[in-house]
């Protein structure tokens, strides 16, 4: 039997059962879910579950979705703002020494916490030193002292120039920069916060049922505005189907991440809009097992096949309805320092050509390819793809949270489709990915080392600028991936909503939760 078309078989029953289930929705048997949405709350239905670890910033990974739930809850020194790629929020101002050695923030006063202690500079050296998400071994290697000035005064000292300092610690590279409150978690300590978060951002903890939903208040005392929505639903809905059902029953007012026919129907429905999120996301195959001899992803031909197996223009039409530009390189274009070029042209002929090179004149078994969820939309395609030209994969789904914990641990082999949507600039994306020693690298190279090595220390703008374009390309020359195309998130949007603020946060594609706006009644 064609294990493909088993998964699609799969696919297709589990659609017809959230269909049937959406179908029910308006007859009243989810209260709460469809036409039941209480006024002042806004329902968004996420296309993941929603994880407790989101709750506390000190583990993020090098992924964006967290943030659309870390941005509601907590606030940072500085972060993206409406009309500021990087603006002040929990400090009111910063400086940098002009040797590049010192920053200083000054914090608002008056500032608190949602439980009602004040927001100082002891709880901002607390949240820097206990995080060890994405990004935090280069700010341990690179940061001194975090010394506290006075209350509202800190300063981090570096040990030598670093002009991405602010990058990894002002935009959502990583959540060092966001703040929680010291007394409250060494009381309860890390699993008691996951439980029951508490922090500075505009929406407070109200409750959490897993798999489910997390339910959050307006918090009145945050330091920008009272958020004009009273209440936050965010839903657990990993099913594509079934969020757009929920948004054209009134189930949900923001549908997130929707893609192929199910973003064609929200597109044709009159009265909803189906908005594109210019985040930084991009999608590529990894290449696991390429520094590996034995593999036969070590040889470059074989990487070569995949590049040209893949239809991106045919993928992006298909996936994102052609708001996904086909991609180059896995750092999207977005991003500063990032080198735009074109992908490897569609090219079945030459893919088989080069497989029968490489010792396949007659295709190759690869086994597994594990796709990120919920995105089988462009796995589908991308699968489809390298079976046409003779590299056999079968479709292993697994659930998200055991996708990004095998792929830190390195235990993805062969090919594995991922998606990454953090913010920063090709130098964090270099980071975690291209440098032999980041957090999710499965290998690398010594030049490109310490070419990475020599940029994060150049205080040039344009010096920098080319030995990122040459980190780059080299990845491009060895064929280090199979970058297939830009995400660019649609998301699907109800008619209670009169203003959505997708896109009004600097390569964050989620709304500013605090100037969300719903219609009156």
């Amino acid at each position: 039997m064609d294990p493909l078309g088993t998964f699609r078989t799969r696919v297709s029953c589990r659609r017809i059962v959230v269909l049937l289930a959406a179908a029910v929705l308006p007859l009243g048997l989810t209260q709460g879910v469809a036409g039941q949405t209480a006024p002042g709350e806004a329902v968004v239905a996420w296309h993941v579950t929603l994880a407790p670890s989101w709750f506390d910033p000190s583990t993020a990974p090098p992924q964006i979705t967290p943030f659309g739930l870390l941005y509601a809850i907590h606030d940072a020194l500085l972060r993206p703002l409406p009309g500021q790629k990087m603006g002040p929020s929990l400090a009111e101002s910063w400086t940098e020494s002009p040797d590049g050695l010192t920053y200083e923030f000054k914090l608002r006063r008056g500032l608190s916490f949602h439980n009602g202690d004040p927001v100082t500079t002891e709880d901002v050296k607390f949240s820097f030193e206990r995080y060890k998400g994405a990004g935090a071994r280069p700010l341990r290697e690179r940061v001194r002292q975090v010394e506290i000035v006075d209350p509202l005064t800190v300063r981090l000292h570096l040990k030598e120039p670093w002009p991405d300092f602010l990058t990894f610690y002002g935009t959502s590279a990583t959540a060092a920069g966001i703040v929680v409150p010291k007394r409250y978690l060494t009381q309860v300590g890390d699993d008691g916060f996951k439980k029951h978060p508490i922090g500075a951002g505009p929406f407070k903890f109200v409750s959490h049922t897993p798999g489910v939903e997390v339910v959050l208040e307006a918090y009145p005392g945050y330091w920008r505005h009272v958020p004009h929505v009273k209440r936050l639903t965010m839903k657990s809905v990993p099913e594509t189907t079934t969020r757009a059902a929920m948004l054209r029953s009134g189930g949900a007012d923001i549908a997130i991440a929707l893609d192929g026919e199910d973003a064609a129907t929200v597109k044709r429905d009159p009265r909803l809009q189906l908005v594109t999120a210019r985040g930084a996301g991009i999608f590529w195959i990894e290449f696991a097992d390429q520094w590996d001899p034995k593999s036969p992803w070590h040889d470059r031909r074989m990487r070569s096949a995949v590049n040209h197996a893949l239809d991106r223009k045919a993928i992006n039409e298909t996936a994102c309805l052609g708001s996904c530009p086909p991609a180059g390189v896995i750092v999207p274009r977005f991003m500063d320092f990032a080198l735009v070029v074109e992908p490897p042209p569609y090219d079945p002929h030459k893919a088989k050509q080069l497989l029968a090179e490489a010792g396949y004149p007659n295709g190759f078994d690869a086994g597994d390819l594990v796709p990120i969820p919920p995105f089988f939309a462009v796995s589908e395609a991308a699968v489809n793809n390298l079976n046409a030209v003779g590299i056999r994969v079968k479709m292993r789904p697994t659930e998200r949270a055991t996708f990004y914990s095998n792929w830190q641990q390195r235990k993805l082999r062969g090919l594995f489709l991922t998606a990454v949507g953090n913010s920063g600039n090709a130098a964090s994306r270099v980071a975690e990915f291209i440098y032999s020693k980041g957090g999710y690298a499965y290998g690398g190279y010594p030049d490109i080392d310490d070419l990475f090595l020599q940029q994060a220390g150049e205080r040039d703008v344009t010096k920098r600028e080319a030995l990122l374009h040459r980190i780059q390309q080299l990845t491009i020359d060895r064929v280090m991936f199979a970058p297939i195309i830009d995400l660019r998130g649609l998301m699907g949007v109800g008619p209670r909503v009169a203003d959505h603020t997708i896109n009004s946060l600097h390569l964050v594609p989620f709304p500013s939760w605090e100037d969300l706006r719903l219609k009156s009644p």
